[in-house]
């Protein structure tokens, strides 16, 4: 059957952004959602999708070009589904995440706001990353002027990133500006020696192959981690993977530690699997004033090094301690939040419902000679008991800095039901953050909004507010 044949749209003026970072014009009583556009840009378009209210296309003509846009800076732009900004500003960028707080928070969550405070932008706005994750494939993704040629291509092994809505085809990166340039020549290194060496790369359809991922983390310490998955069912494949390692540790003498997994499962996650140490201790170090933080392969760490500390730093000014608080930190992860905060009160007690995450949490405390700091595992719901608060005493302030699908309103109500007198904030999704801040009305204002922007040339937003009880 034949895909239905959708009209081009002509001479059509891009008025602002929307969700996920597109764009979006209006015509007739239709609102048409554009990638990789910029309000002021004078488009043709073809539609791709068309529902009841609204419309999805892409540009087949530019007329004019918008006076807001910049020239991308990395090869890969418009194919590669990150930085899908990087044509705009970063001037313009800034303004357009304070407004997609303002929107979300003022006009559409209808939450009363006592003062939104001026975005929080990054003075490195590329190589600002100190993790990022590349995929191995033996599906490269072709793009449309390969695909016009219609080369048979013998070898289509690919690092790089997964390309939207195509599960099994990774886009191959020559490169990447969001880290420093040794994960270019690493990458590409191992690329052309695996197919030098004809080591299979991974099918994800298929589950073979031997290699699987790569993840690096550079920290401010000056450490490098190369973590690297393989999926080997026998000796042959791993003795390809062992001459993988032998490679890397003699061809980049800047790696640190090198650690690797097995990983036999159907998807790249590796929490539950164990990691080998190759070369190195199997972690670095991540420095924030006088802290240090041991991160591992399986740690979380904010992955931008400078605005963490800027956004740590408002949720401190937002707790207004004094040194005689105790603060519940929710959500700790590996306590970055409760320890960076443990100086400044009498006690923080951190609550994280992943265990390896609380574990990592306890050695940072020990490791910075913290010792008000206690941290327990669990759901909150099921932590913030009457008798635990009894136990532990009642919090004067609570942070809060949930994953991007905000709390669950059993939570909200636990905060509640708590009534610390200060509540601070944290979110990387607006949206779920008016949604809580609607229910927490109930009891609390919000008398201060601070955007933090954590993610250059994209859309994503950091958003910290400070909330008081009425």
């Amino acid at each position: 059957m034949s895909k239905k044949k959708y009209p081009v749209l002509e001479n059509i003026e891009i008025t602002d952004f929307a969700a996920e970072g597109k764009s979006l014009a209006r015509v007739d009583n239709y609102v048409v959602f554009v990638p990789f556009t910029v309000p002021g840009d004078v488009v043709d378009l073809q539609v791709i999708r068309k529902k009841h209210s609204f419309m999805e296309a892409k540009v087949v003509r530019f007329h004019r070009y918008s006076a807001d846009r910049v020239q991308p800076f990395c090869l890969h732009f418009g194919i590669c589904g990150g930085c899908k900004w990087q044509m705009l500003s970063y001037e313009k960028q800034l303004e357009y995440k304070q407004k997609q707080v303002a929107d979300t928070l003022l006009r559409i969550g209808k939450v009363s706001v006592g003062e939104m405070l001026p975005i929080i932008g990054a003075s490195d706005t590329r190589e600002y990353r100190n993790k990022i994750e590349f995929s191995c494939s033996n599906k490269r993704w072709l793009t449309e002027e390969e695909v016009q040629q219609q080369v048979q291509y013998d070898n289509k092994n690919a690092i790089g990133f997964h390309i939207p809505g195509a599960f099994d085809k990774v886009l191959d990166i020559k490169e990447c500006h969001l880290m420093t340039d040794l994960q270019n020549r690493v990458r590409n290194g191992l690329r052309d020696f695996a197919n030098t060496r004809q080591i299979s790369f991974f099918d994800l359809r298929n589950q073979v192959g031997v290699l699987r991922d790569m993840l690096f983390r550079t920290s401010n310490s000056g450490e490098v981690m190369l973590t690297i998955q393989f999926h080997y069912i026998d000796n042959e494949e791993e003795r390809q993977a062992m001459e993988v390692l032998e490679y890397l540790e003699t061809s980049f003498p800047e790696l640190t530690t090198i650690v690797w997994v097995n990983n036999l499962k159907c998807n790249d996650t590796f929490g539950d699997l164990p990691v080998h140490i190759y070369k190195g201790q199997g972690y670095v170090y991540e420095m924030m004033e006088d802290l240090k933080f041991k991160v591992g392969p399986k740690s979380f760490y904010q992955t931008n090094n400078e605005q963490a500390y800027r956004l740590y730093s408002v949720v401190k000014d937002f707790c207004g301690l004094t040194g005689n608080e105790l603060v519940y930190d929710l959500y700790t992860g590996t306590g970055t939040i409760a320890n960076f905060l443990a100086s400044s009160c009498r006690q923080v007690i951190g609550i994280e419902y992943v265990p390896e995450a609380i574990e990592d949490a306890r050695i940072n405390a020990d490791i910075n000679h913290i010792n008000n700091a206690n941290f327990f595992t669990g759901d909150m719901k099921d932590i913030l008991t009457d008798e635990f608060l009894q136990q532990h005493g009642h919090p004067d302030v609570i942070v809060t800095d949930p994953p991007r699908a905000g709390m669950h309103p059993d939570v909200v109500e636990v905060i509640l039901r708590t009534a610390p007198q200060r509540i601070v904030y944290v979110s990387c999704n607006p949206a779920t953050q008016a949604r809580d801040l609607q229910q927490l009305a109930e009891g609390y204002e919000v008398k201060v909004s601070q955007p933090v922007d954590m993610f250059p040339h994209t859309h994503h937003v950091e958003n910290v507010v400070m909330l008081e009880k009425k």
